[in-house]
């Protein structure tokens, strides 16, 4: 089974639309991967929290099948774990699950 990790970490809005939220919107409908998740970790957090198109393309990527989390330390340090929340996003202790990804069958891509 091909997996996909995006890890995506940046506050750069264009780099937010242009490659995280648009090819995590096409990789499963696409058949590119048989599984994938978009971990939200660091500065993408506030961004996302504050950003109401950001929000509009992640919940397509939602929509397709991309499981989503963030980072709970991270979501807490900047105040926007409710919102993030509220947009189906799981807050947890990503550390743990990026280390079981990178010792299992995950591939493995960061912005």
């Amino acid at each position: 089974m091909d997996k996909l990790l995006i890890v995506w970490s940046t506050a750069e809005i264009e780099v937010a639309k242009k490659m995280v939220l648009l090819y995590g919107s096409v990789i499963l409908p696409r058949g590119y991967w048989d599984e994938a998740h978009l971990m939200i970790w660091g500065p993408s957090a506030k961004l996302l929290a504050e950003n109401a198109e950001l929000q509009e393309l992640l919940a397509r990527v939602k929509d397709t099948g991309v499981e989503l989390s963030c980072c709970v330390v991270c979501a807490d340090e900047y105040g926007v774990s409710e919102k993030l929340a509220s947009l189906g996003i799981e807050l947890t202790h990503t550390g743990e699950f990026l280390t079981q990804a990178l010792k299992q069958d995950w591939k493995v891509i960061t912005f």
